[in-house]
């Protein structure tokens, strides 16, 4: 393999911001220069602060360097300054490893988390001089593969791919790495090296994929025992996570109905306390970080959260560690629980302002769950961090007053006893989009107008209420990403078309552009307010074809149940029966 001329990276370097993004070097880092049959470069297309939180990617990178047949690099999105001068010297996009070229490795792989990412994969593509469509790369190209959240409709991003991995990658990729390996050794081509990956579970190839077929998710049975980094790296700057991230279980029993993740990630699997203790223990130990992050959809519902806490007393107050607990639902808080986490600002998730509503959404919480909060300042805390949704289903401006409700009773609470210092509440609401693998999947999105109108007459009431600070996600790019959520191939063409008009970092404020991305729906002939219609709920949607162990029968009778405001009981109740566990067995019941 090739590298990189390493002087006139350092020239370069020197003259951009934050050059540590693209030395490498992290410690921690492992040997990458060990023989081995096949080599894998992690691509994630955001900047490097952003990639390094994700925990998805550092498994990943930690199963593949610990197989002795494989290496694993790694390569972020850089900046534009940085990918200004790669393009001024004709420099291709390295690994920042070992500073080899991308288009020198076996496979490259790219994490896609969001839908605003995909004009990024193909300005790393171009970067790295690397033809956008599959179909354009010869022998001479590595296999480009796809991974991540987005994998559960990948129709839009297909034609970008050689390969796209649904669901886990923890056993996917080493499978994917064996089969490009005993390829290469047999001089197989790549279409016959792609043959043999489609009898990995969990592998769909797009170029040979029959009309019919269905791809059946992976999924990561023993997770009790799966693959967990004990050193992880540590960055060479501040970074959005910066702290030891400890993943507790995958799924979430909650069954909210806009929520992807939620029902992606089932069957619910959890780890033990003591396992994901000394877990904890070998990673403080190895990095010296003085936090740690309670990882999960909702950590208060982690069937063992509280021995898990005790378990890590020992280890917090030793080694003076900060132990966070994220992600907490407001009807599992505990304030014996929060006395054990740092006294800063505590995270809750109410999505809706009133009961009915909830009810709508299955967001199992009531009123005197959100009381609850009322522990929190208790145990010490005076920052309260709120997240709502707007237009949801059946929503009405009496839904949004309740907000307003919410924030006026949690201050009437605080101040109910007397504080020393003042309370701040934090409230941020995003746009309800709908996500494929929900219930919600067929359900429409409000318009760009009404979507501004409810943001304004949210702040205008909110003004009101002292101390409230008040956030929102954009409209436009939330209308851009249910079209890239629920679209179908034709939106390759469109992506692209984006791409070469200028758009990149689109999950960017600064970089966003609404006006490109129109002009370029409207130059393949595609009406972007297309996909935010109801969609008919005996029509056939673009990811039928993947089987993510819940079928469309139990999406179907949760989209009723929502339209007559019945909610689903929480799984750890009683099985709902919403067909995982043929994937693998829920270890809450």
């Amino acid at each position: 393999m090739s590298t990189i001329d390493k002087q006139l990276l350092k020239k370069l370097l020197l003259t951009v911001e934050k050059p540590s993004r693209y030395t490498g070097g992290e410690f921690n880092t492992p040997d990458v220069t060990k023989p081995h049959r096949a080599s894998f470069c992690f691509c994630f297309p955001d900047i490097y602060e952003i990639g390094m939180s994700n925990l998805g990617i550092q498994i990943l990178y930690d199963v593949i360097n610990n197989d002795p047949d494989f290496v694993a690099e790694r390569c972020y999105a850089p900046w534009v300054d940085f990918g200004d001068k790669l393009k001024e010297n004709e420099i291709p996009l390295f690994s920042l490893e070992t500073k080899t070229p991308l288009k020198e490795f076996d496979v490259v792989g790219f994490s896609v988390q969001f839908e605003l990412l995909y004009t990024n994969v193909l300005y790393m593509l171009e970067l790295a001089k690397i033809p956008f469509y599959a179909k354009d790369r010869d022998e001479s190209y590595p296999i480009i593969i796809a991974g991540g959240p987005c994998a559960v409709n990948p129709e839009p991003f297909k034609e970008f791919f050689d390969l796209i991995v649904i669901g886990e990658g923890e056993e996917a990729d080493i499978a994917v790495l064996k089969a490009v390996a005993d390829g290469k050794e047999k001089g197989l081509s790549k279409k016959e090296i792609l043959k043999k990956c489609m009898e990995i579970e969990g592998v769909y190839v797009p170029s040979l994929f029959k009309s019919g077929d269905k791809v059946v998710k992976a999924v990561v049975d023993d997770f009790e025992n799966s693959p967990f980094p004990l050193r992880p790296l540590v960055p060479n700057l501040n970074i959005v996570h910066d702290r030891v991230v400890m993943e507790l279980y995958r799924g979430c029993a909650s069954g909210c109905r806009f929520c992807q993740a939620g029902f992606y990630y089932r069957p619910i699997r959890e780890k033990s306390a003591s396992r994901i203790a000394n877990l904890a223990k070998s990673a403080i130990d190895a990095t010296g970080y003085e936090e740690l992050s309670l990882c999960s959809l909702s950590t208060g519902d982690y069937s063992y959260l509280r021995e898990l806490i005790d378990d890590l007393k020992d280890i917090t107050s030793k080694k003076h560690v900060n132990l966070s607990l994220p992600s907490l639902r407001l009807n599992s808080f505990d304030s014996d629980i929060a006395q054990n986490s740092r006294r800063s600002s505590l995270t809750f998730a109410p999505e809706a302002g009133t009961q009915r509503l909830r009810n709508v959404i299955n967001k199992n919480i009531t009123d005197k769950d959100i009381d609850n909060i009322g522990k929190a300042f208790d145990a010490g805390y005076q920052s309260v961090k709120l997240y709502f949704m707007m237009g949801l289903p059946s929503e009405t401006d009496a839904d949004l007053d309740g907000i307003v409700l919410i924030c006026e009773r949690l201050k009437n609470m605080y101040y109910s006893v007397k504080r020393q210092r003042p309370l701040t509440i934090s409230v941020s609401c995003s746009v309800f989009i709908p996500k494929p693998c929900t219930p919600f999947q067929w359900a429409a999105q409000i318009s760009i107008d009404e979507m501004m109108r409810k943001q304004e007459y949210l702040k205008n009431k909110l003004r009101a209420v002292k101390g409230v600070k008040f956030s929102w996600h954009g409209a436009e790019s939330s209308k851009l990403e249910a079209a890239l959520a629920r679209g179908g191939s034709e939106l390759n063409e469109v992506i692209l078309t984006a791409y070469k008009s200028g758009s990149k970092f689109d999950g960017w404020t600064e970089f966003f552009n609404w006006e490109n991305w129109l002009a370029a729906f409207e130059k393949c002939g595609i009406d972007v307010n297309d996909y935010s219609r109801n969609f008919n709920l005996d029509e056939e949607l673009p990811w039928d074809f993947i089987d993510t162990g819940i079928p469309k029968t139990y999406f179907k009778n949760e989209y009723l149940k929502a339209i007559d405001g019945l909610p689903t009981a929480n799984c750890r109740n009683g099985c709902n029966r919403c067909g995982a566990a043929k994937l693998g067995r829920c270890t809450i019941l």
